[in-house]
């Protein structure tokens, strides 16, 4: 398996080089060359997997057994999971009114990311050992990202991670899940911008092709490649748990209803999608809506600023991770996808071509949801079940609630979609992480005691002031630590 950008530019990689990459040398994203396709016999005979089992199979399709041998990917995946709370690495709860909910959560950080993350962290310490190699981390993060990046490197003596996380704009309990983390290899600094604003001085550092090269910079947002490839697997668990039979011609569909913000967990889905997989994908997004308005009307533009939501891990302007849906979709098409990426850059606005958003639009489906939104469905899903969903969930299930086969509702709802078929709902965090959107909802949070604890923690970070040349001060900071 080899891997390419998804504007051309660059020789082909194999998974090691991906796995130490940023984005690729020509601003693009890496992806796999081809997409495995999977038969109705290999997927009835997944269906009996677990989660963890499905990993495996998965990520051997996308790394070579010559890079990492069977054996021993099973033994990194295996040791990934192995901090989880949940038996079953992920769970999903059957609640009333057909509302079928994923927990993604039960990992250290309470986030979606540990899943991915902690296979990465193992991933990245595998070739370090055998290379003797250390690398520079660099990841921004609206909440959730940052905790998860650190505590699967935290401690390495062949990684230093640098975090830039968005102050007053996480809440509290993931900004302390980052700045308590005291270890020598982990420095946290505390941004005046919101996450669109952090990405600039770390893409300005990746272009920086000498600078890149000489500390081995490379990142773990889901500009890395390891992110998207682990996530496939939980739209395979979802489909077999949600699925009637597997022995109906053709296989049933099962709707999955995916709150985005960067859009790697919804382009994860459109790979298993593309694999075979007999899904049908909705993005949810809060108020922050360019990926709603480019499936809706092909219209990737920027809104004005971004809007401070409930939702706030998914309070994202410029979901970098479209590119690869487009080129995807576009049949591997990198010279349109690099013009119209260019142009984007250039205008920060970019209308789809009739044919791509169309495939697009046969694609995906998708759905905006307000603060008001979230906290009814938070509030509804407790008032029937006794279940707390963290915000970025409750926008999942808003989508589930405005269905007229589950809730009646008004056909001109911005959500309405007929459908009688199986639908699961993607739970990105715990709600323990998010106590002002459960107090905002009349609800009591629940609150574990290893969260409760961070409050009386050391914490630890860098203050980044508007004016600052942040790219500069990085830059001064990596020389620093790497240099020691």
């Amino acid at each position: 398996m080899e891997y390419i950008s998804t504007r051309g530019g660059t020789r082909a990689a194999d998974f090691e080089e991906v796995l130490f990459s940023g984005y690729a040398p020509d601003g693009g994203l890496f992806m796999p060359q081809s997409i495995p396709s999977l038969d109705r016999d290999t997927l009835r005979c997944w269906s009996s997997l677990c989660y963890r089992e499905l990993v495996k199979e998965l990520c051997s399709l996308f790394i070579s057994a010559e890079l990492v041998p069977r054996n021993t990917l099973n033994d990194l995946i295996d040791r990934a999971f192995s901090r989880f709370r949940h038996k079953d690495v992920i769970h999903l709860s059957r609640l009333k009114d057909g509302l079928n909910v994923l927990e993604l959560w039960h990992g250290v950080t309470y986030a979606f990311k540990d899943l991915s993350l902690s296979c990465t962290g193992q991933f990245l310490q595998y070739f370090l050992e055998k290379k003797q190699k250390h690398v520079t981390i660099l990841v921004g993060t609206s909440g959730d990202t940052g905790s998860s990046a650190i505590e699967s490197v935290r401690g390495q003596k062949n990684m230093d991670i640098f975090v830039l996380l968005p102050k007053g704009l996480c809440t509290q309990i993931q900004e302390l899940q980052m700045t308590t983390v005291i270890e020598d290899n982990v420095h946290v600094f505390a941004a005046h911008g919101n996450s669109d604003e952090i990405d600039e001085p770390i893409k300005e550092l990746f272009a920086d092709v000498n600078f890149a090269r000489k500390y081995n910079l490379m990142s773990l947002n889901s500009v890395n490649w390891s992110r998207i490839m682990v996530q496939i697997a939980h739209y395979f668990y979802a489909y077999f748990q949600c699925a009637p039979s597997l022995d109906t011609t053709p296989l049933p569909v099962v709707e999955i209803v995916v709150p985005t913000g960067g859009g790697g967990n919804i382009t994860a889905g459109c790979i298993a999608q593309k694999m075979g997989l007999p899904i049908r994908l909705v993005a949810v997004v809060n108020s922050n809506d360019i990926i709603h308005r480019t499936v809706q009307h092909g219209d990737f533009s920027l809104a004005e600023s971004v809007k401070a939501t409930l939702a706030s891990a998914m309070d994202i302007q410029e979901p970098y991770n479209v590119e690869r849906i487009l080129w995807l979709l576009s049949g591997s098409d990198s010279r349109l996808i690099k013009m119209l990426m260019e142009q984007f850059s250039i205008s920060k606005s970019m209308k789809l071509p009739e044919d791509l958003h169309r495939k697009l639009s046969e694609t995906l489906r998708s759905c905006s949801a307000s603060d008001e939104d979230i906290v009814g469905a938070m509030r509804r899903c407790w008032e029937e079940n006794q279940y707390l969903l963290c915000p970025h969930s409750a926008v999942a299930a808003h989508y589930h609630y405005s269905q007229p086969d589950r809730a009646h509702l008004h056909p001109k709802s911005s959500c309405f979609f007929l459908s009688s078929i199986p639908r699961c709902c993607l739970a990105p965090a715990s709600a323990a992480k998010f106590q002002d959107a459960v107090l905002r909802a009349g609800l009591v949070p629940q609150i574990p005691p290893e969260i409760t604890a961070l409050t009386a923690m050391q914490t630890r970070s860098t203050a980044l002031e508007r004016g600052q040349d942040w790219a500069q001060v990085l830059r001064g900071w990596i020389e620093a630590v790497v240099q020691q």
